[in-house]
Protein backbone atom coordinates (compact mmCIF):
# COMPACT_ATOMS: atom_id res chain seq x y z
CA UNK A 1 0.00 0.00 0.00
CA UNK A 2 2.72 2.44 1.05
CA UNK A 3 4.75 1.45 -2.01
CA UNK A 4 1.88 2.31 -4.40
CA UNK A 5 1.42 5.76 -2.81
CA UNK A 6 5.17 6.48 -3.06
CA UNK A 7 5.20 5.40 -6.73
CA UNK A 8 2.21 7.66 -7.51
CA UNK A 9 3.88 10.64 -5.74
CA UNK A 10 7.08 10.17 -7.74
CA UNK A 11 5.12 10.17 -11.03
CA UNK A 12 3.32 13.38 -10.10
CA UNK A 13 6.62 15.06 -9.06
CA UNK A 14 8.32 14.05 -12.33
CA UNK A 15 5.37 15.41 -14.32
CA UNK A 16 5.48 18.70 -12.41
CA UNK A 17 9.24 19.09 -12.87
CA UNK A 18 8.90 18.37 -16.57
CA UNK A 19 6.30 21.13 -17.01
CA UNK A 20 8.41 23.54 -14.89
CA UNK A 21 11.60 22.80 -16.84
CA UNK A 22 9.79 23.60 -20.08
CA UNK A 23 9.12 27.16 -18.88
CA UNK A 24 12.85 27.90 -18.26
CA UNK A 25 15.28 29.17 -20.91
CA UNK A 26 18.13 26.90 -21.85
CA UNK A 27 20.76 27.21 -19.09
CA UNK A 28 24.53 27.24 -19.47
CA UNK A 29 26.55 24.08 -19.74
CA UNK A 30 30.28 23.54 -19.14
CA UNK A 31 31.20 25.00 -22.55
CA UNK A 32 29.62 28.30 -21.56
CA UNK A 33 32.29 28.71 -18.86
CA UNK A 34 35.21 27.75 -21.09
CA UNK A 35 35.25 30.65 -23.51
CA UNK A 36 38.00 29.16 -25.68
CA UNK A 37 36.98 25.51 -25.48
CA UNK A 38 36.16 25.34 -29.21
CA UNK A 39 39.24 27.29 -30.28
CA UNK A 40 42.33 25.63 -31.63
CA UNK A 41 45.31 27.09 -29.85
CA UNK A 42 48.00 28.40 -32.20
CA UNK A 43 51.36 26.70 -32.04
CA UNK A 44 53.00 29.53 -30.09
CA UNK A 45 50.36 29.20 -27.35
CA UNK A 46 51.31 25.63 -26.54
CA UNK A 47 55.08 25.87 -26.67
CA UNK A 48 56.38 24.78 -23.25
CA UNK A 49 57.22 27.80 -21.12
CA UNK A 50 55.12 30.20 -23.19
CA UNK A 51 52.53 31.96 -21.08
CA UNK A 52 49.02 32.29 -22.49
CA UNK A 53 47.97 35.93 -22.02
CA UNK A 54 44.21 35.42 -21.93
CA UNK A 55 42.40 33.73 -19.06
CA UNK A 56 40.65 30.72 -20.68
CA UNK A 57 37.48 30.87 -18.56
CA UNK A 58 36.81 34.55 -19.38
CA UNK A 59 35.44 35.78 -22.68
CA UNK A 60 37.46 38.44 -24.47
CA UNK A 61 35.14 41.23 -23.37
CA UNK A 62 34.63 40.04 -19.78
CA UNK A 63 37.64 41.99 -18.46
CA UNK A 64 36.85 45.11 -20.47
CA UNK A 65 35.74 48.19 -18.64
CA UNK A 66 32.69 48.75 -20.87
CA UNK A 67 33.00 52.49 -20.12
CA UNK A 68 32.51 52.03 -16.38
CA UNK A 69 33.62 55.21 -14.63
CA UNK A 70 36.61 55.13 -12.28
CA UNK A 71 37.27 57.70 -9.57
CA UNK A 72 40.78 57.93 -8.05
CA UNK A 73 41.88 59.27 -4.67
CA UNK A 74 45.63 59.47 -4.09
CA UNK A 75 47.38 59.72 -0.72
CA UNK A 76 51.05 60.06 0.21
CA UNK A 77 54.15 60.69 -1.85
CA UNK A 78 54.78 61.61 -5.49
CA UNK A 79 55.40 57.91 -6.17
CA UNK A 80 51.73 57.28 -5.45
CA UNK A 81 50.77 60.00 -7.92
CA UNK A 82 52.79 58.15 -10.54
CA UNK A 83 51.26 54.82 -9.47
CA UNK A 84 47.82 56.35 -10.00
CA UNK A 85 48.81 57.34 -13.53
CA UNK A 86 50.04 53.79 -14.22
CA UNK A 87 46.83 52.24 -12.85
CA UNK A 88 44.73 54.64 -14.91
CA UNK A 89 46.75 53.77 -18.05
CA UNK A 90 46.03 50.07 -17.51
CA UNK A 91 42.31 50.63 -16.93
CA UNK A 92 41.96 53.10 -19.78
CA UNK A 93 43.41 50.54 -22.20
CA UNK A 94 40.87 48.04 -20.84
CA UNK A 95 37.95 50.30 -21.74
CA UNK A 96 37.24 52.09 -18.48
CA UNK A 97 36.38 55.79 -18.34
CA UNK A 98 37.51 58.30 -15.72
CA UNK A 99 35.44 60.70 -13.64
CA UNK A 100 36.49 63.43 -11.22
CA UNK A 101 33.08 63.32 -9.49
CA UNK A 102 32.83 60.60 -6.86
CA UNK A 103 29.03 60.36 -7.13
CA UNK A 104 29.34 59.45 -10.83
CA UNK A 105 31.75 56.59 -10.17
CA UNK A 106 31.12 52.90 -10.77
CA UNK A 107 34.55 52.12 -9.29
CA UNK A 108 36.38 54.02 -6.54
CA UNK A 109 40.11 53.35 -6.21
CA UNK A 110 42.19 54.76 -3.35
CA UNK A 111 45.97 54.73 -3.88
CA UNK A 112 47.31 54.58 -0.34
CA UNK A 113 50.34 55.24 1.84
CA UNK A 114 51.53 53.21 4.86
CA UNK A 115 54.53 55.28 5.96
CA UNK A 116 52.80 56.85 8.97
CA UNK A 117 49.79 55.98 11.11
CA UNK A 118 48.00 59.26 10.35
CA UNK A 119 48.01 58.49 6.63
CA UNK A 120 46.32 55.16 7.31
CA UNK A 121 43.73 56.76 9.61
CA UNK A 122 42.66 59.07 6.80
CA UNK A 123 42.10 56.11 4.49
CA UNK A 124 40.10 54.14 7.09
CA UNK A 125 37.86 57.18 7.50
CA UNK A 126 37.37 57.42 3.74
CA UNK A 127 36.53 53.72 3.56
CA UNK A 128 33.63 54.34 5.93
CA UNK A 129 32.42 57.02 3.55
CA UNK A 130 32.82 54.74 0.52
CA UNK A 131 30.82 52.10 2.36
CA UNK A 132 27.97 54.56 2.86
CA UNK A 133 28.03 55.34 -0.88
CA UNK A 134 27.74 51.62 -1.64
CA UNK A 135 24.67 51.34 0.59
CA UNK A 136 23.02 54.39 -1.01
CA UNK A 137 23.65 53.15 -4.55
CA UNK A 138 20.32 52.87 -6.45
CA UNK A 139 19.30 49.29 -7.19
CA UNK A 140 18.83 50.27 -10.82
CA UNK A 141 22.62 50.73 -11.14
CA UNK A 142 25.37 48.09 -10.95
CA UNK A 143 26.87 47.75 -7.46
CA UNK A 144 29.58 50.31 -6.63
CA UNK A 145 33.04 48.71 -6.40
CA UNK A 146 35.74 49.98 -4.03
CA UNK A 147 39.42 49.14 -4.36
CA UNK A 148 42.43 49.84 -2.17
CA UNK A 149 45.74 50.09 -4.00
CA UNK A 150 49.36 50.63 -2.99
CA UNK A 151 51.36 50.27 0.22
CA UNK A 152 48.47 50.12 2.68
CA UNK A 153 46.86 47.37 0.60
CA UNK A 154 49.99 45.24 0.91
CA UNK A 155 50.48 45.94 4.61
CA UNK A 156 46.90 45.50 5.85
CA UNK A 157 45.46 42.96 3.44
CA UNK A 158 44.12 40.71 6.23
CA UNK A 159 42.43 43.53 8.13
CA UNK A 160 40.92 44.91 4.94
CA UNK A 161 39.29 41.59 4.14
CA UNK A 162 37.81 41.38 7.63
CA UNK A 163 36.04 44.74 7.54
CA UNK A 164 32.50 43.86 6.47
CA UNK A 165 33.05 44.01 2.70
CA UNK A 166 34.30 47.59 2.75
CA UNK A 167 36.56 46.82 -0.19
CA UNK A 168 36.13 44.66 -3.28
CA UNK A 169 39.69 44.90 -4.66
CA UNK A 170 42.98 44.85 -2.72
CA UNK A 171 45.97 45.43 -5.04
CA UNK A 172 49.58 45.92 -3.97
CA UNK A 173 52.06 48.22 -5.76
CA UNK A 174 53.13 45.47 -8.18
CA UNK A 175 49.61 44.30 -9.14
CA UNK A 176 48.28 47.19 -11.25
CA UNK A 177 48.44 45.19 -14.49
CA UNK A 178 45.92 42.81 -12.90
CA UNK A 179 43.27 45.44 -12.14
CA UNK A 180 40.95 44.73 -15.12
CA UNK A 181 40.77 41.02 -14.22
CA UNK A 182 40.33 41.76 -10.52
CA UNK A 183 37.44 44.13 -11.19
CA UNK A 184 35.85 41.46 -13.39
CA UNK A 185 36.06 38.93 -10.54
CA UNK A 186 34.18 41.33 -8.26
CA UNK A 187 31.19 41.29 -10.63
CA UNK A 188 30.35 37.85 -9.23
CA UNK A 189 30.34 39.25 -5.68
CA UNK A 190 33.83 38.00 -4.83
CA UNK A 191 36.72 39.96 -3.34
CA UNK A 192 39.83 40.11 -5.52
CA UNK A 193 43.25 40.26 -3.85
CA UNK A 194 46.73 40.49 -5.35
CA UNK A 195 49.46 41.83 -3.09
CA UNK A 196 52.40 39.78 -4.33
CA UNK A 197 55.65 41.75 -4.52
CA UNK A 198 57.72 41.36 -7.67
CA UNK A 199 61.49 41.20 -8.08
CA UNK A 200 61.37 42.68 -11.59
CA UNK A 201 58.17 44.71 -12.10
CA UNK A 202 58.95 48.29 -13.14
CA UNK A 203 55.98 48.95 -15.50
CA UNK A 204 58.60 49.96 -18.05
CA UNK A 205 56.29 49.12 -20.98
CA UNK A 206 53.31 51.06 -19.60
CA UNK A 207 53.12 54.74 -20.51
CA UNK A 208 51.46 56.53 -17.57
CA UNK A 209 48.43 58.68 -18.42
CA UNK A 210 48.82 62.04 -16.70
CA UNK A 211 45.98 62.90 -14.36
CA UNK A 212 46.42 66.63 -14.99
CA UNK A 213 47.15 67.26 -18.65
CA UNK A 214 47.28 71.02 -18.05
CA UNK A 215 50.18 70.84 -15.60
CA UNK A 216 53.59 71.90 -16.98
CA UNK A 217 55.22 69.35 -14.63
CA UNK A 218 55.26 65.55 -14.71
CA UNK A 219 56.61 62.64 -12.67
CA UNK A 220 58.68 59.85 -14.22
CA UNK A 221 59.27 56.69 -12.17
CA UNK A 222 62.80 55.33 -12.75
CA UNK A 223 63.05 52.62 -10.09
CA UNK A 224 60.96 50.85 -7.47
CA UNK A 225 61.65 49.35 -4.06
CA UNK A 226 64.34 49.95 -1.47
CA UNK A 227 67.02 47.83 0.22
CA UNK A 228 68.42 50.29 2.77
CA UNK A 229 66.38 48.67 5.58
CA UNK A 230 66.33 51.70 7.88
CA UNK A 231 64.97 50.45 11.17
CA UNK A 232 61.95 52.82 11.18
CA UNK A 233 60.88 52.34 7.57
CA UNK A 234 58.14 50.10 6.14
CA UNK A 235 58.99 50.74 2.46
CA UNK A 236 61.16 47.64 1.86
CA UNK A 237 58.25 45.52 3.10
CA UNK A 238 55.52 47.26 1.08
CA UNK A 239 57.51 48.04 -2.10
CA UNK A 240 59.98 45.17 -2.23
CA UNK A 241 63.53 44.94 -3.56
CA UNK A 242 65.18 47.64 -5.63
CA UNK A 243 64.81 47.26 -9.39
CA UNK A 244 65.53 49.90 -12.01
CA UNK A 245 63.73 50.69 -15.22
CA UNK A 246 65.71 50.31 -18.47
CA UNK A 247 67.23 53.65 -19.39
CA UNK A 248 65.79 53.64 -22.90
CA UNK A 249 62.19 53.36 -21.67
CA UNK A 250 62.78 56.32 -19.32
CA UNK A 251 64.27 58.45 -22.10
CA UNK A 252 61.34 57.57 -24.38
CA UNK A 253 58.87 58.73 -21.74
CA UNK A 254 60.78 61.98 -21.17
CA UNK A 255 60.87 62.63 -24.94
CA UNK A 256 57.12 62.08 -25.13
CA UNK A 257 56.53 64.50 -22.27
CA UNK A 258 58.74 67.06 -23.99
CA UNK A 259 56.71 66.72 -27.19
CA UNK A 260 53.55 67.37 -25.14
CA UNK A 261 54.97 70.66 -23.88
CA UNK A 262 55.94 69.56 -20.36
CA UNK A 263 58.54 71.96 -18.93
CA UNK A 264 59.64 70.04 -15.83
CA UNK A 265 60.11 66.35 -15.01
CA UNK A 266 60.80 64.87 -11.60
CA UNK A 267 62.56 61.51 -11.60
CA UNK A 268 61.07 59.29 -8.90
CA UNK A 269 62.22 56.36 -6.81
CA UNK A 270 62.17 55.22 -3.20
CA UNK A 271 65.96 55.52 -3.32
CA UNK A 272 66.22 57.39 -6.59
CA UNK A 273 69.98 57.99 -6.69
CA UNK A 274 70.81 54.30 -6.21
CA UNK A 275 69.42 53.71 -9.72
CA UNK A 276 71.31 51.01 -11.63
CA UNK A 277 70.17 49.75 -15.03
CA UNK A 278 71.62 46.33 -15.84
CA UNK A 279 69.69 45.82 -19.09
CA UNK A 280 71.35 45.70 -22.48
CA UNK A 281 71.21 49.14 -24.07
CA UNK A 282 72.66 51.15 -26.91
CA UNK A 283 72.73 54.24 -24.69
CA UNK A 284 76.42 55.07 -24.17
CA UNK A 285 77.93 54.75 -20.69
CA UNK A 286 78.89 58.21 -19.46
CA UNK A 287 80.56 57.31 -16.15
CA UNK A 288 82.55 54.34 -14.90
CA UNK A 289 80.31 51.56 -13.67
CA UNK A 290 81.46 51.19 -10.05
CA UNK A 291 79.28 52.62 -7.28
CA UNK A 292 80.87 55.43 -5.29
CA UNK A 293 79.26 56.30 -1.96
CA UNK A 294 79.46 59.70 -0.32
CA UNK A 295 82.59 60.03 1.84
CA UNK A 296 82.05 58.57 5.32
CA UNK A 297 78.85 56.73 4.36
CA UNK A 298 78.25 52.99 4.32
CA UNK A 299 75.61 50.60 3.02
CA UNK A 300 74.25 47.29 4.29
CA UNK A 301 74.89 45.72 0.88
CA UNK A 302 78.16 45.19 -0.94
CA UNK A 303 79.55 47.64 -3.48
CA UNK A 304 77.78 47.14 -6.80
CA UNK A 305 79.42 47.06 -10.20
CA UNK A 306 78.12 47.11 -13.75
CA UNK A 307 75.23 48.89 -15.40
CA UNK A 308 74.30 52.52 -15.79
CA UNK A 309 74.14 54.54 -12.59
CA UNK A 310 72.01 57.53 -11.66
CA UNK A 311 74.56 60.04 -12.96
CA UNK A 312 74.41 58.32 -16.37
CA UNK A 313 70.63 58.57 -16.43
CA UNK A 314 70.59 62.18 -15.26
CA UNK A 315 73.15 63.09 -17.93
CA UNK A 316 71.03 61.65 -20.75
CA UNK A 317 67.72 62.98 -19.41
CA UNK A 318 69.15 66.51 -19.21
CA UNK A 319 70.06 66.34 -22.92
CA UNK A 320 66.53 65.48 -24.11
CA UNK A 321 65.28 69.07 -23.95
CA UNK A 322 67.44 72.03 -22.82
CA UNK A 323 64.21 73.92 -22.00
CA UNK A 324 62.95 71.21 -19.63
CA UNK A 325 63.87 71.37 -15.96
CA UNK A 326 64.93 68.11 -14.29
CA UNK A 327 64.46 67.29 -10.60
CA UNK A 328 64.69 64.03 -8.65
CA UNK A 329 63.38 62.61 -5.38
CA UNK A 330 63.72 60.92 -2.95
CA UNK A 331 67.46 60.30 -2.61
CA UNK A 332 69.57 58.79 0.15
CA UNK A 333 72.56 60.86 1.35
CA UNK A 334 74.93 57.93 0.82
CA UNK A 335 74.49 58.09 -2.97
CA UNK A 336 75.90 61.55 -3.76
CA UNK A 337 79.34 60.91 -5.29
CA UNK A 338 81.29 63.91 -6.60
CA UNK A 339 80.55 63.10 -10.26
CA UNK A 340 76.82 63.43 -9.58
CA UNK A 341 77.29 66.78 -7.85
CA UNK A 342 79.53 68.02 -10.68
CA UNK A 343 76.85 67.10 -13.21
CA UNK A 344 74.19 69.00 -11.22
CA UNK A 345 76.48 72.01 -11.10
CA UNK A 346 77.31 71.98 -14.82
CA UNK A 347 73.86 71.44 -16.40
CA UNK A 348 71.69 74.55 -16.39
CA UNK A 349 68.45 72.54 -16.68
CA UNK A 350 69.19 70.25 -13.71
CA UNK A 351 67.67 72.08 -10.77
CA UNK A 352 70.03 73.21 -8.05
CA UNK A 353 67.85 71.77 -5.32
CA UNK A 354 68.93 68.73 -3.33
CA UNK A 355 66.82 66.75 -0.89
CA UNK A 356 69.08 65.36 1.82
CA UNK A 357 67.05 63.39 4.42
CA UNK A 358 68.86 63.60 7.75
CA UNK A 359 66.13 62.10 10.02
CA UNK A 360 68.14 63.03 13.15
CA UNK A 361 71.11 65.12 14.22
CA UNK A 362 72.33 62.60 16.78
CA UNK A 363 74.91 59.97 15.79
CA UNK A 364 73.51 57.67 18.49
CA UNK A 365 70.00 57.85 17.02
CA UNK A 366 71.31 57.59 13.45
CA UNK A 367 73.07 54.34 14.39
CA UNK A 368 69.85 53.03 15.93
CA UNK A 369 68.01 54.04 12.77
CA UNK A 370 70.58 52.12 10.66
CA UNK A 371 71.11 55.13 8.41
CA UNK A 372 74.72 54.33 7.53
CA UNK A 373 76.29 57.66 8.53
CA UNK A 374 77.12 59.85 11.51
CA UNK A 375 76.36 63.49 12.24
CA UNK A 376 79.90 64.44 11.20
CA UNK A 377 79.78 62.57 7.88
CA UNK A 378 76.42 64.18 7.07
CA UNK A 379 77.82 67.66 7.75
CA UNK A 380 80.89 66.85 5.66
CA UNK A 381 78.55 65.95 2.77
CA UNK A 382 76.79 69.31 3.20
CA UNK A 383 80.15 71.09 2.98
CA UNK A 384 80.99 69.14 -0.17
CA UNK A 385 77.66 69.96 -1.81
CA UNK A 386 78.03 73.67 -1.07
CA UNK A 387 81.57 73.72 -2.41
CA UNK A 388 80.55 72.07 -5.71
CA UNK A 389 77.00 73.50 -6.07
CA UNK A 390 77.16 76.72 -4.00
CA UNK A 391 73.75 77.98 -5.15
CA UNK A 392 71.93 74.76 -4.21
CA UNK A 393 68.93 74.88 -1.88
CA UNK A 394 68.77 72.01 0.60
CA UNK A 395 65.72 70.25 2.03
CA UNK A 396 65.51 67.42 4.55
CA UNK A 397 63.33 64.99 6.54
CA UNK A 398 63.26 64.82 10.34
CA UNK A 399 61.66 62.33 12.74
CA UNK A 400 60.86 63.46 16.29
CA UNK A 401 60.81 60.94 19.13
CA UNK A 402 62.37 57.83 17.60
CA UNK A 403 62.93 54.86 19.92
CA UNK A 404 65.29 55.76 22.77
CA UNK A 405 65.69 59.41 21.73
CA UNK A 406 66.80 61.56 24.67
CA UNK A 407 66.55 65.31 25.19
CA UNK A 408 70.24 65.57 24.28
CA UNK A 409 69.60 63.68 21.04
CA UNK A 410 66.74 66.07 20.29
CA UNK A 411 68.94 69.13 20.93
CA UNK A 412 71.49 67.73 18.50
CA UNK A 413 68.80 67.59 15.82
CA UNK A 414 67.98 71.27 16.44
CA UNK A 415 71.66 72.21 16.30
CA UNK A 416 72.08 70.30 13.02
CA UNK A 417 69.23 72.29 11.52
CA UNK A 418 70.84 75.54 12.65
CA UNK A 419 74.21 74.47 11.28
CA UNK A 420 72.98 73.44 7.84
CA UNK A 421 70.30 76.14 7.35
CA UNK A 422 67.77 74.10 5.36
CA UNK A 423 65.48 75.84 2.86
CA UNK A 424 62.69 73.27 3.28
CA UNK A 425 61.98 70.45 5.70
CA UNK A 426 59.43 67.66 6.14
CA UNK A 427 58.94 66.94 9.82
CA UNK A 428 57.01 64.15 11.57
CA UNK A 429 56.54 62.51 14.95
CA UNK A 430 57.73 58.89 14.96
CA UNK A 431 55.05 56.31 14.21
CA UNK A 432 56.08 52.68 14.73
CA UNK A 433 55.23 50.36 11.83
CA UNK A 434 54.81 46.60 12.01
CA UNK A 435 57.36 44.43 10.16
CA UNK A 436 60.14 47.00 10.59
CA UNK A 437 63.40 46.31 12.47
CA UNK A 438 62.36 48.81 15.16
CA UNK A 439 59.05 46.99 15.69
CA UNK A 440 60.84 43.69 16.33
CA UNK A 441 63.93 44.93 18.18
CA UNK A 442 63.09 48.23 19.94
CA UNK A 443 60.57 49.87 22.24
CA UNK A 444 58.52 52.88 21.21
CA UNK A 445 59.38 54.45 24.56
CA UNK A 446 59.08 58.20 23.92
CA UNK A 447 55.69 59.40 25.24
CA UNK A 448 53.33 60.82 22.61
CA UNK A 449 53.21 64.19 24.38
CA UNK A 450 57.01 64.39 24.31
CA UNK A 451 57.05 63.49 20.61
CA UNK A 452 54.59 66.27 19.80
CA UNK A 453 56.50 68.84 21.87
CA UNK A 454 59.80 67.93 20.18
CA UNK A 455 58.13 67.99 16.77
CA UNK A 456 56.81 71.49 17.42
CA UNK A 457 60.28 72.65 18.44
CA UNK A 458 61.70 71.21 15.21
CA UNK A 459 58.96 72.94 13.18
CA UNK A 460 59.54 76.26 14.96
CA UNK A 461 63.30 75.96 14.42
CA UNK A 462 62.84 75.36 10.70
CA UNK A 463 60.44 78.27 10.17
CA UNK A 464 62.77 80.66 12.00
CA UNK A 465 65.69 79.59 9.79
CA UNK A 466 63.72 79.59 6.52
CA UNK A 467 62.24 83.04 7.16
CA UNK A 468 65.74 84.51 7.44
CA UNK A 469 67.08 82.58 4.46
CA UNK A 470 64.23 83.56 2.16
CA UNK A 471 64.72 87.26 2.89
CA UNK A 472 68.01 87.06 1.02
CA UNK A 473 66.01 86.81 -2.21
CA UNK A 474 64.17 90.12 -1.70
CA UNK A 475 65.38 92.55 -4.36
CA UNK A 476 66.64 89.81 -6.68
CA UNK A 477 65.27 88.57 -10.00
CA UNK A 478 64.21 84.91 -10.07
CA UNK A 479 63.45 82.59 -12.97
CA UNK A 480 60.01 81.08 -12.35
CA UNK A 481 58.15 78.27 -14.09
CA UNK A 482 54.47 79.26 -13.96
CA UNK A 483 52.34 76.40 -12.61
CA UNK A 484 48.75 77.47 -11.93
CA UNK A 485 46.36 80.03 -10.51
CA UNK A 486 46.72 80.79 -6.81
CA UNK A 487 44.21 79.00 -4.58
CA UNK A 488 43.82 82.14 -2.47
CA UNK A 489 43.30 84.71 -5.20
CA UNK A 490 42.27 84.61 -8.84
CA UNK A 491 44.39 87.73 -9.33
CA UNK A 492 47.62 85.84 -8.56
CA UNK A 493 49.59 83.02 -10.16
CA UNK A 494 51.95 80.50 -8.56
CA UNK A 495 55.23 79.07 -9.79
CA UNK A 496 58.52 77.71 -8.51
CA UNK A 497 62.12 78.78 -8.71
CA UNK A 498 65.02 76.57 -9.70
CA UNK A 499 65.55 75.96 -5.98
CA UNK A 500 61.94 74.71 -5.65
CA UNK A 501 60.78 77.71 -3.62
CA UNK A 502 57.14 78.66 -4.19
CA UNK A 503 56.73 82.14 -5.70
CA UNK A 504 53.41 84.02 -5.82
CA UNK A 505 53.02 86.97 -8.18
CA UNK A 506 50.33 89.24 -9.61
CA UNK A 507 48.53 88.09 -12.76
CA UNK A 508 49.26 91.26 -14.73
CA UNK A 509 50.34 92.04 -18.28
CA UNK A 510 54.10 92.06 -18.76
CA UNK A 511 54.98 95.25 -20.63
CA UNK A 512 57.66 94.00 -23.06
CA UNK A 513 55.58 90.95 -24.06
CA UNK A 514 52.14 92.63 -24.03
CA UNK A 515 50.52 89.59 -22.45
CA UNK A 516 49.97 87.85 -19.14
CA UNK A 517 51.89 84.80 -17.94
CA UNK A 518 50.41 81.35 -18.56
CA UNK A 519 51.13 77.93 -17.01
CA UNK A 520 54.22 76.50 -18.67
CA UNK A 521 55.87 79.90 -19.23
CA UNK A 522 59.30 80.73 -17.90
CA UNK A 523 59.18 84.30 -16.60
CA UNK A 524 61.37 86.74 -14.72
CA UNK A 525 60.00 87.83 -11.34
CA UNK A 526 61.36 90.63 -9.13
CA UNK A 527 61.04 89.45 -5.52
CA UNK A 528 59.43 92.01 -3.19
CA UNK A 529 58.58 90.02 -0.05
CA UNK A 530 59.32 86.71 1.69
CA UNK A 531 57.98 84.35 4.35
CA UNK A 532 59.40 81.07 5.62
CA UNK A 533 57.59 79.12 2.88
CA UNK A 534 56.99 81.50 -0.03
CA UNK A 535 58.33 84.45 -1.97
CA UNK A 536 56.20 87.22 -3.50
CA UNK A 537 57.04 89.31 -6.49
CA UNK A 538 56.17 91.13 -9.70
CA UNK A 539 56.49 89.50 -13.14
CA UNK A 540 58.59 91.51 -15.58
CA UNK A 541 59.09 89.49 -18.77
CA UNK A 542 58.89 86.17 -20.53
CA UNK A 543 62.17 84.32 -20.92
CA UNK A 544 63.70 80.93 -21.72
CA UNK A 545 65.56 78.55 -19.48
CA UNK A 546 68.77 78.71 -21.50
CA UNK A 547 68.68 82.50 -21.71
CA UNK A 548 68.44 82.99 -17.98
CA UNK A 549 71.64 81.93 -16.26
CA UNK A 550 70.96 81.27 -12.56
CA UNK A 551 72.79 83.75 -10.33
CA UNK A 552 74.84 81.98 -7.70
CA UNK A 553 74.68 82.76 -4.01
CA UNK A 554 78.18 84.25 -4.30
CA UNK A 555 77.04 86.72 -6.96
CA UNK A 556 73.82 87.59 -5.13
CA UNK A 557 75.34 88.40 -1.78
CA UNK A 558 78.88 89.28 -2.78
CA UNK A 559 81.80 86.93 -2.31
CA UNK A 560 82.76 88.26 1.12
CA UNK A 561 79.17 88.07 2.44
CA UNK A 562 78.76 84.56 1.10
CA UNK A 563 81.91 83.31 2.78
CA UNK A 564 80.86 84.92 6.04
CA UNK A 565 77.40 83.34 5.78
CA UNK A 566 78.87 79.89 5.19
CA UNK A 567 81.27 80.19 8.11
CA UNK A 568 78.42 81.23 10.40
CA UNK A 569 76.12 78.42 9.31
CA UNK A 570 78.81 75.81 9.81
CA UNK A 571 80.17 77.21 13.06
CA UNK A 572 77.69 75.03 14.98
CA UNK A 573 79.30 71.85 13.66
Amino acid sequence: MKGNRLYTTCLKLRSFLGRFHGTLPQGPDLKSFIARSTEVLPVEDIVPGHEVDKVPYLKDDDSKGQSRKVYFETYGCQMNVNDTEIAWSVLKDAGFARTVEIHEADVILAVTCAIRENAEKKVWSRLDYFKSLKRKRPSSQPPLKVGLLGCMAERLKTQLLDTDKMVDVVAGPDAYRDLPRMLTVTEAGQTAVNVLLSVDETYADIMPVRMNKDSPSAYVSIMRGCENMCSFCIVPFTRGKERSRPIESILNEVRMLSSEGVKEVTLLGQNVNSYRDLSESSVPLYYEDTTHLSKGFRSIYRNREGGRRFADLLHHVSLVDPEMRVRFTSPHPKDFPDELLQLISERSNICKQIHLPAQSGSSVVLERMRRGYTRDSYLELVRNIRSIVPEATLSSDFIAGFCGETEEDHRETLSLMEAVQFDMAYMYAYSMRKKTHAYHQMRDDVPEGTKQRRLQEIVDCFHAIAAVRNRRFVGTEQLVLVETESKRSKEELVGRSDGNIKIIFKDVEMVPDKRRARPGDYIKVNITDATSLTLKGVPTALTQLQKHRPISLTERLGEETCLTHNSISLSHI
